[in-house]
């Protein structure tokens, strides 16, 4: 198994070091409700099919990500608390170019 570790700062401020594996299908959105950042029934709220925003992240760290797709950039654009560096969690597949990535969880 070959794990990842992510810095995770939840929406009180608190940062969190989460290991990742990158050997099974996970994506950050998985990762964070695993570990229990948010209440249950708050974030991954469509399952990762890019039809809500409730697993909205501001990437902090300079990653190189997969561009955005279009479904994904169609629903942030219809999202609270958009930044440049917004993204949804359940569209970004853990792999093991992402290693110590820093992400912040957007307000509920």
């Amino acid at each position: 198994m070959s794990d990842i570790t992510l810095h995770i700062t939840d929406r009180q401020g608190k940062t969190h070091n989460a290991l990742a594996p990158t050997d099974i299908t996970m994506n950050l959105m998985k990762v964070v409700r695993s570990y229990e950042l948010v209440p249950e029934g708050t974030i991954g709220i469509c399952g990762g099919m890019a039809i809500c925003t409730s697993c909205q992240c501001y990437i902090t760290s300079n990653y190189e990500l997969l561009e955005m797709g279009d479904d994904e950039d169609a629903i942030l654009v219809e999202a609270f608390y958009v930044k440049d560096n917004s993204r949804l969690g359940g569209q970004i597949a853990i792999t093991t170019s992402l290693n110590g990535l820093k992400l912040e969880l957007a307000p509920e």
